[in-house]
């Protein structure tokens, strides 16, 4: 009974080392594909507003990277795509690299994906992932949460850099409300659909997103 036992110990413990090898393997490409979402939405932008701070889908893919991948995970994507950024790749909207945003009024907004997506996904993976409607709701707020991020961010990067006051910085970001708020509901559908074709992602992953 006893080398039965150990016999059973000592088979699992290999079985268990390859399931956790094969999850971190997923966890990478899963950050890859999402980093290399980011970077390709970066060419599709529209300059507006005093500052030259361009309309983009780029912000919204970085909370659909919290939403679909959590906190963890979605930080680690946006962290990937920023630091090809700081190598010189242009990745950022405009053909612009980490350090240039870094350099200029638009440095709150590169805060602001980190915090943000990290914020969003850690609030996206508490949703219950049987019941749709709650976890609906609760996408929606994590969206909604992200975006304040983002402009919080963005506009303490614009009082530093660009020497606003806090209502002008605000002021500065009205044009983007409306077009923001539509590209993070269409990202929560996205994600939403996501999730249901692939229950296992949220429930899984909850604690440790």
């Amino acid at each position: 009974m006893i080398e039965s036992h150990t016999m059973t110990e000592t088979t699992s413990q290999p079985s268990s080392s390859r399931v956790s090898s094969r999850s971190r393997v997923q966890d990478l490409a899963y950050i890859c594909v999402f980093a290399a979402l980011m970077i390709v939405l970066a060419f599709v932008a529209v300059p507006v507003g005093v500052f030259g701070v361009p309309i983009v889908l780029q912000n919204a893919a970085v909370v659909l990277a919290g939403l679909v991948l959590g906190g963890r995970r979605g930080f680690l994507a946006v962290a990937l795509f920023l630091g090809l950024g700081m190598l010189g790749l242009p990745v950022l909207a405009g053909g612009r690299t980490t350090l240039a945003a870094l350099a200029g009024p638009t440095i709150g907004y590169v805060a602001g994906y980190l915090i943000s997506a990290t914020v969003a996904g850690a609030i996206a993976y508490r949703a219950p992932a049987q019941r749709r409607k709650t976890q609906a709701a609760i996408f929606a707020i994590a969206a909604t949460v992200g975006l304040f991020l983002q402009y919080l961010s963005g506009g303490l990067g614009l009082m530093w850099r660009a020497g606003l006051s806090f209502s002008e910085a605000a002021l500065a970001q009205v044009p983007f409300l409306i077009p923001d708020l539509a590209k993070f509901a269409f990202m929560v559908v996205i994600a939403l659909g996501i999730h249901a074709a692939f229950p296992d992602l949220l429930a899984p992953r909850r604690r440790s997103a």
